[in-house]
């Protein structure tokens, strides 16, 4: 599988969130069209990325050239050093748009899956019962990124709550010391593609906003401590560079 280093260059270009659109890929008409590329696993290699609004829903789709969803990490039976499987729209968005300090990183929308942790307490995605059993099936999260070397020079983390302090978190926050949320919108997988539905109280912003489509590997620090959750493999970008070319509805 072909990896990708995140350099401070390329954070630099994702939040300045450039412009330009590539052409429709087959059937998948406007947002981000991507080359198949056969170095990359077919479940992560992204040829699609868009995100449109229908009322005050905001529609996150991504197409691979596989069947999406069909790899998931394999268990390790510990936390500490578990891997996260990610597909990602990271966005122009302020993290204040959905309950966050507002600047805190880069606002990116995420469907993920690891079974060695469940991250979703509010939810029981599996329907046994139990809601803290769930971490293995795809579900969604809002994560805050910022660059940390210690993660690898350039690379992406989540970032990390510093203890003692108290920053603005949305109602769902699952409870870790890192900026994320577990609202409970459900990912649906149907052959190529994904799709999540995420309401929005004013879906203006939204629509005035700009992405791009990750597909990534994280992984939880062998120490379980600042960082707590690195990206440590991206497998594909949608631009290529990471430069949010995506406009919303177009």
């Amino acid at each position: 599988m072909k990896t990708l280093k995140l350099s401070r260059l390329v954070i630099a270009a994702a939040l300045a969130a450039g412009s330009s659109l590539a052409l429709a890929h087959g059937h998948h008409s406007g947002g981000i069209a991507t080359k198949s590329d056969k170095v990359v696993k077919a479940p992560f290699d992204i040829i699609h990325t868009k995100i449109t609004t229908e009322g005050n829903v905001a529609v996150f789709h991504m197409a691979v050239s596989g069947k999406a969803g069909a790899s998931k990490p394999a268990k390790s039976g510990k936390l500490a050093g578990s891997t996260v499987f990610s597909y990602v729209w990271p966005t122009s968005l302020d993290p204040s748009t959905v309950g966050f300090e507002a600047k805190a990183g880069i606002l990116a929308f995420a469907v993920t899956s690891h079974s060695d942790f469940d991250d979703t307490p509010l939810f029981d995605e599996n329907g046994d019962g139990n809601p803290k059993n769930d971490g293995g099936v795809w579900h969604s999260h809002w994560v805050v990124l910022q660059p940390d070397d210690a993660c690898g020079k350039g690379a992406l983390k989540v970032v990390d709550i510093p203890k003692d302090t108290k920053p603005k978190l949305p109602k769902t926050w699952p409870g870790l010391p890192i900026l994320i949320d577990s609202p409970g919108w459900n990912p649906i997988f149907k052959k190529d593609s994904l799709e999540v539905r995420v309401p929005f109280d004013d879906i203006g912003v939204v629509t005035a906003a700009s992405f791009d489509g990750v597909t990534a590997a994280l992984r939880v620090n062998a120490s379980v401590h600042n960082p707590l959750l690195c990206v440590v493999d991206v497998f594909k970008i949608g631009s290529g560079n990471l430069s949010l070319p995506g406009k919303v509805n177009k």
